[in-house]
């Protein structure tokens, strides 16, 4: 079976492969740091083997309790925010039919998501959305007082219990959540609801193969053995007993970095599949809020091609040039779908009747790629053969490590986010909340 693949033939203007091979000494250390857990942030290190370490009795248990939910509910609530929601939702929107809405079969569940925004448009319309349904709640939170996350809770626990009587509510609402502490923990326990564990030692952006990602992907109907399957292969092909020069994450580490140095300040994350959209937000997170600090880090942005081309792409060939690309190219499409003839023509797209339209896309991809480098824009391609769950084990792995590498070799500590606090605190007081009183008497004076 072939593997994802990283091409940074597109690189080569800009920054040299000589160059790029340099970056081995320095790529190995950082790779020991991470085996040997002696650098910044060691104490959040269990994505690093978790694949390897998943038995098959977890897995069954998951299952299990994803079976429930898919045998007593048309709809099943995801709440979580960040990194207890975005992996979860990247693999179901990735597989799920483009049309789910209007697809949907009796014995297969609406996944929808709540707790990431605070939006009251947002919830009273998901509420109105529930009310005549039979349906369950994923409560994903480690404190179990994210306010985002906690606020929506509330709201779906109060109606499912009024919509469903509390006995079956606690048969559908399944908390992953801390093993011991927290908010979320007391009341999984006081109410009696079916709970898994999410690691101490995973952070949340990393958390996508622990059950804060798997079990809503199993309720959605996916093959979770086949997406740790890819996880552990990638954690092979990435380890340290891989050599550098075929190390995926290891060159994808050195090469962004290298043109980081060389003043290319924003990454764009690109897809040509518009089922990848959630996947480059969770990469977007994953980038995110593991590099930028210390007043440095790569910006990770990101666009769905070939809409977005006609939105940003005038910036990207012709603006700033302070931006490289990489492009996620899927090789082979699940369904065929072939351009007709028409008679009379009249759009001119005769000269591509009996192609694939995956043809056409690839051609746009190609094309795309030659004009933005011809533009001064670095390209590298990361080559999927499909879009399933075993690729998408891969994929997931694939950015994990990359990013604990990339880390490293820009200095920082990849597994904190000292700097998402802020915004709470502030909201805190404005709101006054109880041990806020200072805070709320200086930000009113601000004000």
């Amino acid at each position: 079976m072939k593997n994802i693949s990283l091409n940074i033939d597109k690189v080569a203007g800009f920054v040299s492969k000589e160059t790029i091979a340099a970056y081995e000494p320095q790529v190995k250390a950082c790779m020991e740091t991470l085996e040997n857990g002696t650098g910044q942030g060691n104490d959040f290190l269990g994505w690093l083997h978790l694949p390897s370490s998943i038995t098959a009795e977890h897995l069954a248990d998951l299952k299990s309790t994803a079976q429930v939910l898919r045998d007593n509910c048309e709809v099943v609530v995801v709440a979580g925010i960040g990194g207890s929601y975005l992996g979860a939702r990247a693999v179901i929107e990735a597989l799920s039919n483009s049309f789910q809405w209007l697809k949907a079969k009796q014995d297969e569940p609406i996944i929808v998501f709540a707790g990431h925004n605070i939006g009251e448009d947002y919830l009273f319309e998901l509420t109105e959305y529930l009310k005549d349904k039979k349906f369950g709640v994923i409560n994903i939170s480690k404190s179990g007082t994210t306010t985002e996350t906690a606020l929506a809770f509330r709201l779906l626990k109060k109606q499912c219990e009024d919509q469903l009587g509390k006995e079956m509510a606690k048969k559908v609402i399944v908390a992953v959540t801390d093993a011991k502490k927290g908010a979320a923990r007391v009341t999984a326990d006081k109410e009696g609801y079916k709970t898994f564990i999410i690691p101490d030692n995973v952070g949340g952006r990393f958390s996508v193969l622990t059950p804060v990602g798997l079990l809503p992907i199993a309720v959605a109907g996916f093959d979770i053995e086949k997406l740790v399957e890819g996880a552990c292969t990638m954690e092979t092909v990435c380890g340290s007993a891989t050599p550098y020069a075929e190390n995926p994450a290891a060159i994808y580490a050195a090469t962004r970095n290298e043109l980081y140095k060389n003043g290319k300040k924003i990454e764009i994350l690109v897809n040509f599949n518009p089922k990848l959209h959630y996947m480059n937000e969770w990469w977007k997170q994953l980038y995110g809020e593991s590099e930028g600090k210390d007043g440095k880090g790569i910006y990770p942005s990101a666009v769905d091609f070939s809409t977005d081309l006609h939105s940003m792409g005038q910036w990207i060939q012709e603006g700033e040039r302070t931006i490289f690309e990489t492009v996620i190219s899927i090789e082979n499409p699940e369904h065929t779908l072939q351009v007709p003839s028409d008679n009379e023509n009249l759009d001119g797209l005769n000269f591509l009747a009996g192609k694939r339209v995956d043809e056409v896309n690839k051609m746009a991809e190609l094309g795309t790629q030659l004009a933005h480098v011809d533009g001064g824009v670095p390209n590298m391609r990361l080559i999927i053969p499909e879009l399933n769950e075993y690729y998408l084990g891969e994929i997931i792995y694939f950015f994990e490590k990359a990013c604990g590498i990339s880390g490293y070799l820009l200095g920082v500590n990849p597994f904190n986010q000292p700097g998402v606090e802020a915004y709470k605190k502030n909201m805190f007081a404005l709101l006054n909340k109880p041990g806020y009183e200072e805070e709320s008497k200086a930000i009113q004076a601000r004000l």
